[in-house]
Formats: structure tokens, C-alpha cells, sequence
């Protein structure tokens, strides 16, 4: 395991303090610790709640592979992969040993990402490998040790030169856009923890959620709060 390393302490060219890190961590850690306190299961209901979230994202730009624009990238596979989505984000969990609140931050990159590259949606060739690549990427935003690209290779089923490429793809694709203020993250966190209660089977539309920017999740909280 490493050191948090220099260029994800940066974001377009301004440098992110140590210290404002902690601080979000801690905030983040809270509220994952509050969510635990009330569930003791919160982490396998967030992995089930998260993979049949994506599984359905997944099989519904399936069906409207003909209707989209769609671009191949370094995230499809040739094939389908036989594992099921859920079975891989459990086995990232079991393997990866991040912090919880990572899968969080992995779902707000899947998020950024999907919003900013509408030619490549998430489908059943590219699932897999987003997933542990915003996984890795969030273990070493917010972890101050984490396994190297070579564990998570592995961890994945890919070559650890496979697994550069994907880290380098989806930083570019996500703009760079790593941080994570601690109101969006609470924002998600909220909207997971009201639909991990609810415990219904997703009847909604499948989207990721809400991809806010930083002056809508701060609005949006605020009007939570006031509700």
C-alpha cells in the first residue's frame, strides 16, 4: 500500500490541502458512521442497493444500443463479462479494503462521468471496468493508504497495463474532476440512505441520480434541510 500521491492532491492546476482533506474525510466517516449506527448491514445493502442500480443502468442502454450514439472505449469488453455486477462490486469489497465512504465517491465519479461523456453510457461491455476503476480512483482521492494499480488488476481480472489505461481514461473523462465537496456527499449519502430504507426494488426510471455541480448539491442540501 502507498502514500497518497502528489497529482490527486491537485484539480485543474490548484493544489488541495492536506488539511481540507482530513477535514472532508472526517465529516464523510461521520456520516458513514451514523449511517452504520442505524443499520449494522449498511455496507452489503449499499453494495446490493449499488449493483442493482447499475445492473439496471446497464441492461437499459442494452436495449437502446440502436436508438443512442454509443462510442467503443477502453472500458468495453469484447464480451459480456460471466460475473454478475453484483458479484464483482462484492468481491472489490471484500478485496479492496477502502474506506466505505469510497463506494460512495465511486458512485458520484460514475455519476460525473456518465453526464459528461453521453456517448459512452454505461452498458453490460464497460460496467465492470468503470467499476473498479472509480473504485481505485476514489481509494486514492480519499485513503491515505491504498493498494497499488497492480492489486487492483488483480482484484478486477484485468492486466495491471489494462488497468493504467482505464485510470488514465476515466481521469480525463471525468475532467479531472475529483473533489468532492462534503455537501454533495451528503447529498448522496442521503439519497442512498432513504432508497437502502425504502428497501423497494427500484421502480423508478433507471438513471444514476442527480450529477449536481457544487452550487446545485449546496441549494439542493439547503432545501433539504428545510423540508
Amino acid at each position: 500500500m502507498t502514500n497518497l500521491p502528489a497529482y490527486f492532491i491537485k484539480e485543474k492546476g490548484k493544489k488541495v490541502k492536506r488539511s481540507v482533506i482530513k477535514q472532508w474525510k472526517e465529516k464523510g466517516n461521520l456520516k458513514m458512521a451514523e449511517l452504520e449506527s442505524n443499520n449494522g448491514n449498511v455496507m452489503p445493502k449499499l453494495i446490493n442497493f449499488l449493483s442493482a442500480l447499475l445492473q439496471r443502468v446497464a441492461e437499459s442502454n442494452d436495449a437502446n444500443y440502436r436508438l443512442q450514439t454509443q462510442k467503443i472505449s477502453v472500458f468495453h469488453g469484447l464480451t459480456r463479462p460471466t460475473i454478475s455486477v453484483q458479484s464483482y462490486l462484492e468481491r472489490i469489497f471484500k478485496y479492496a479494503n477502502c474506506s466505505p465512504s469510497c463506494f460512495v465517491i465511486a458512485y458520484v465519479y460514475l455519476d460525473r462521468f456518465a453526464q459528461r461523456q453521453p456517448s459512452l453510457p454505461i452498458n453490460s461491455f464497460n460496467v465492470h471496468r468503470l467499476l473498479i476503476t472509480s473504485v481505485m480512483v476514489a481509494a486514492k482521492f480519499m485513503d491515505d493508504m491504498y493498494y497499488n494499480n497492480a492489486y487492483y488488476a488483480k482484484v478486477g481480472g484485468i492486466s495491471t497495463a489494462e488497468m493504467n489505461f482505464l485510470e488514465v481514461d476515466f481521469l480525463f473523462g471525468l475532467g479531472f474532476h475529483l473533489n468532492v465537496t462534503p455537501t454533495t456527499f451528503l447529498t448522496y449519502c442521503s439519497y442512498l440512505h432513504r432508497e437502502m430504507l425504502l428497501e423497494s426494488p427500484l421502480h423508478s426510471p433507471p438513471k444514476l441520480h442527480l450529477c449536481l455541480n457544487e452550487d446545485e448539491s449546496s441549494s439542493h442540501h439547503k432545501q433539504q434541510l428545510a423540508v
